[in-house]
Formats: structure tokens, C-alpha cells, sequence
């Protein structure tokens, strides 16, 4: 049994951008999965951890840390702000030198790319200085995203911005505290960050929504968070990333045979929302073509698909994903492969997030043959024969790389030939530097 993690050497943000080709041809698996493989850290955790110890007053280390493109472009803000930071790839852990709610540099230039919650984070954290000048910037991607609410609740504080997207300078003048009004509607990030900056006020900040919002467990899980620093840790641990083990509980069902240990799964009670995608998987047994399950285990879960033959024509699936959003593509990317129509929802301000999700989803989708019906906020995917020789576009977004990567895995033609490339498949690097060598690693092993 392959057993798979990712101790890598350590690589900068741009050389985890070329580590693959433009394109990549997915080599189906043509016998049943067979292995275990580690989850990363999670990204969502990690980031928010780097802020959080760096608003703390004393050493912290984080350990289980993602390194990925947007955790590095973190680190490497935090550096240009003045902080202490210390990563180690090899033994997955991150120290940082915290300052009590002190930002060192007075002007600073901060290139966050396509992280979003570098973008919005740093915003808000850079605004506990009194007197400073920092200069914003990302890629085209980002330069299309929402931070303009954000820099409205933060002028409310003294802050002054040139502009209401990026790129941007912004002119701080502390957080005097008192209310802010902001909409979060567009992205749960941008709450979570005046959250994480609100106890070094120097009064009470309270943050009014004028909107919810746009996803409750990751506030939730900002929430969880600021309580656990503020016990003051020496040592942090990360959890294992569950948006990324959607992945893998997926693979089985796609290649349609073999067992899978994913190991550092999260379990209930966990910090992140997107272990709901776990019941998702036990729901759709009953909208498979074969025999499925999945049971938790020592130190993960561990999903099973076997032979036994289904009839085609299930009735739809239906599947809210309001609260666990950034997990609907998994479940897209698969839906060709289900005995009936499946119908996603509660997607629509994943329109807002790297790309068009939604969008981008339908049009890749019927450039494979399936029929689908697009609405604001959902997706109904009816299966039709999968149609082979298809470029998968990517949008430079990490997520369909990954689904689609799935979905590639099953073996269409029954030749172990590639029906289905990926586009730009280095985009992974943002959150899972390492997914396609694991696929490959595990393809091997199933052998």
C-alpha cells in the first residue's frame, strides 16, 4: 500500500508556478485505488494562524503547516511587514516572533497574487499602525475581486485608500475602535479579518453587517481560532485540509474500484466546514453505478468502491452547498459519472472567488458532453456520454484543476489512454503544490 505525504525541499512562490507543463494529459487508473496518502495543512488555518500568532506577544510554532503558494506569499508579507518568520518545509513547521499588535515597517509594498485571504487579512492588519503607507498589489485575478467593502469599514477607523480595488495604497491611522459597518456578502474574509485585528483596538470595535456573511464556518472558524490564541500557545497545530481531501474521497468513485485511507481527514468537531463533504460521499451510494462507502478510521477516513453493478437512471441528488462551497466542483466534476441527474446549490458568491465558479463550471461541463442548466445560484448536471479529447480550462483556478483531475482518473476509453487534459495544471501550487505527483504516485501503486 502506497503511503504518500509532502515533506518537499522548500520552493519559492514562483518556482512552485513551473513545476508543471502548460498542459497535462491525465493518465487513467486501469485497476482498483489502492493506498493511503497525508493531507496537506489546511490553507485556510495556516494563514490565519501566521496573523494570529503575529498579533500575539511571544513566539509561536506552527506545526503541520501548508507550504503553498498563497501560505508563502503570507510568510513572505509578514517578513516585508518586519516580522520574524521562520519556515521549515522539510519538518512542516512555521515560528513566528509575535508583536503584540505592533507592525514594524512604516511603507511597505505587499504583492499578495491571487490569495484571497492574504488580500483581505493584510488589509485589515496593517491598519493597527498609526502612521502607514502600504502599497497593494496582485494579479489580474485578483485585481477583479471584492475588497472594496473592506476598505469602507476600515475608513470608518481613519484609514485612507486611493482606490476601492487592487491595486491599491492604503494610509493607516490605527483602529480607534467604536462601530464599523461592513458587507461581508461577497466574502466571509473580509469579516474575519477586522475580527482577528478587534481585540487591538484601543477601544471595543464592534463590526455591524449590513449583509450576512457569504460563508458562516469559516467565521466560525476565525472565531474558534482567536479564542484558541488568545490562551496564548507556544505550539499550534494545523489540520489536515479538508477541502483538499474532498479529492481523494472522490477518487474511488471515479476510477469505480478500489479502497482509499485519507489520512489527517478532520473529524466532527473540527474547524473546518468543509468536512461535510465527507456525508456528501455517504449520501451518494445510492447514486452510483457501483457499490460505495465510507468509515472513519484511525487517523482518517477510508472510502471503498466496489464491482456491484447499479441501474442507470437514479433519480436526481440534490446537494446544498451554501456552507461548504469551495467542495460543489468535486462533487461537479464527478456528476457525469452518477446514475442520475444531480442539482448543486447555494453556490452563487462562488462567482465572486478566483473565477466564475459557477460559470466556469457549466461551460466545462458541456464542453464534455453533459447536459447542464445554470441558474444564480445552482447547477443541475444530467449525465450524458462523457465525449473524450477535451482541454479542461482552468481560469488559474486551483479547484477545477484538482476536480477535473479527478474525473480524469476514470478510465473512459477502457485503454488506460488519457481522454482528458488539464490546462495550466501548475495553478495547484496555490493551495496543493504536490496534487498531481500524488495522483501519479498512487496510479503506480495501484498497479
Amino acid at each position: 500500500m502506497l503511503a504518500h505525504n509532502f515533506r518537499k525541499r522548500d520552493r519559492s512562490p514562483e518556482n512552485l508556478m513551473s513545476s508543471l507543463p502548460p498542459t497535462l494529459p491525465i493518465l487513467p487508473f486501469t485497476q482498483p485505488v489502492n493506498g493511503s496518502v497525508t493531507l496537506p495543512g489546511s490553507k485556510s488555518i495556516t494563514n490565519r494562524a501566521l496573523i494570529l500568532a503575529a498579533l500575539g506577544d511571544k513566539s509561536v510554532l506552527l506545526t503541520g503547516a501548508l507550504f503553498s503558494r498563497d501560505t508563502l506569499i503570507m510568510i513572505a508579507a509578514l517578513r516585508a511587514l518586519g516580522f520574524t518568520v521562520e519556515p521549515d518545509e522539510k519538518a512542516l513547521t512555521i515560528r513566528i516572533e509575535g508583536r503584540g499588535g505592533e507592525i514594524p515597517v512604516r511603507e511597505a509594498r505587499i504583492d499578495i497574487g491571487n490569495a484571497g485571504t492574504a488580500a483581505r487579512f493584510l488589509t485589515a492588519f496593517v491598519c493597527l499602525r498609526p502612521d502607514g503607507i502600504y502599497h497593494f498589489d496582485g494579479d489580474e485575478a485578483m485585481r477583479r475581486r471584492p475588497i472594496g467593502a473592506l476598505l469602507e469599514a476600515l475608513e470608518w477607523q481613519g484609514a485612507k485608500a486611493n482606490s476601492r480595488h487592487f491595486p491599491f495604497t492604503l494610509r493607516t491611522a490605527g483602529l480607534p475602535g467604536g462601530s464599523v459597518e461592513l458587507d461581508a456578502s461577497e466574502s466571509s474574509q473580509m469579516l474575519s479579518a477586522l475580527l482577528m485585528v478587534a481585540p487591538h483596538a484601543l477601544k471595543k470595535l464592534n463590526v455591524e453587517l449590513k449583509v450576512n456573511a457569504g460563508s458562516k464556518p469559516f467565521v466560525a472558524m476565525t472565531k474558534r481560532m482567536i479564542a484558541q490564541f488568545t490562551e496564548s500557545p507556544t505550539t499550534y497545530q494545523i489540520e489536515g485540509d479538508a477541502s483538499a481531501g474532498s479529492y481523494f474521497l472522490s477518487l474511488p468513485l471515479a476510477v469505480g474500484r478500489g479502497k482509499l485511507d485519507v489520512v489527517g481527514y478532520p473529524r466532527s468537531g473540527s474547524l473546518q466546514g468543509d468536512v461535510r463533504f465527507a456525508g456528501i460521499i455517504e449520501q451518494l451510494e445510492s447514486h452510483l453505478k457501483h457499490e460505495s462507502y465510507l468509515e472513519y478510521v484511525s487517523g482518517g477516513v477510508r472510502v471503498f468502491a466496489g464491482p456491484k453493478a447499479r441501474k442507470a437512471g437514479a433519480p436526481q441528488s440534490s446537494f446544498e452547498f451554501r456552507e461548504f462551497s469551495d467542495t460543489f466542483l468535486t462533487l461537479a466534476a464527478i456528476a457525469p459519472l452518477l446514475a442520475g441527474p444531480t442539482k448543486i446549490s447555494g453556490i452563487t458568491h462562488t462567482r465572486k472567488q478566483e473565477t466564475d465558479r459557477v460559470a466556469g463550471m457549466a461551460r466545462e461541463l458541456k464542453k464534455l458532453g453533459q447536459h447542464v442548466i445554470e441558474n444564480e445560484d445552482s447547477l443541475e448536471i444530467h449525465p450524458r456520454p462523457l465525449t473524450s479529447g477535451v482541454e479542461i480550462e482552468t481560469y488559474h483556478d486551483h479547484r477545477f484543476a484538482m476536480s477535473f483531475g479527478i474525473l480524469g482518473c476514470h478510465d473512459l476509453q477502457g485503454n488506460g489512454q488519457p481522454w482528458l487534459t488539464i490546462k495550466d495544471p501548475a495553478c495547484c501550487s496555490k493551495t496543493f503544490p504536490h496534487f498531481f505527483d500524488l495522483l501519479a504516485s498512487l496510479r503506480t501503486a495501484s498497479h
